[in-house]
């Protein structure tokens, strides 16, 4: 499984949108741009990707901006890539559209497929936006401590 910039860039915005979520704080997509280094442009696009899937909701006015739709711990980030990529088959033949591989009964290597593609779905269900979040900030400690 190779990830498109939508599925890296997306996450890094919901995680970076779960840090300030028990704060009752909401940033904009110029502060989210910024902070993670992401077009602004290609930033809005991602947003609306995570809004129309029910995982971030906006607000207007002076104190407007985006934040999560619901608590962290409750977003898996296979729910959040499923939004942004689709799909997340590591091959074509074990995803959930089906396939057009006329092998897949005859396959010698789909058993393997189909082992790999239970082990990552079962770390991307299971690891939640407050995983990554949690992470993150032990991860911009330790970057604070060698400066």
């Amino acid at each position: 499984m190779k990830l498109s910039t939508k599925g890296r860039y997306g996450l890094k915005a919901i995680v970076d949108l779960a840090t300030e979520y028990d704060l009752g704080g909401r940033l904009s997509i110029a502060q989210l741009s910024e902070r993670q280094g992401i077009s602004y442009a290609y930033l809005e696009q991602l947003i609306g990707v995570l809004r129309k899937a029910g995982l971030v909701s906006a607000s207007r006015g002076a104190q407007g901006g985006y934040t999560l739709a619901r608590a962290p711990e409750s977003i898996s980030v296979g729910e959040v890539l499923k939004a942004l990529e689709g799909t997340t088959a590591l091959v074509d033949c074990v995803g959930t559209e089906g396939s057009d591989c006329g092998n897949v009964c005859s396959c010698a290597a789909r058993p393997l497929w189909l082992k790999l593609q239970r082990r990552i779905d079962d770390v991307l269900d299971s690891t939640t936006i407050r995983d990554m979040a949690e992470d993150y900030a032990q991860q911009r400690e330790r970057l604070n401590k060698n400066r």
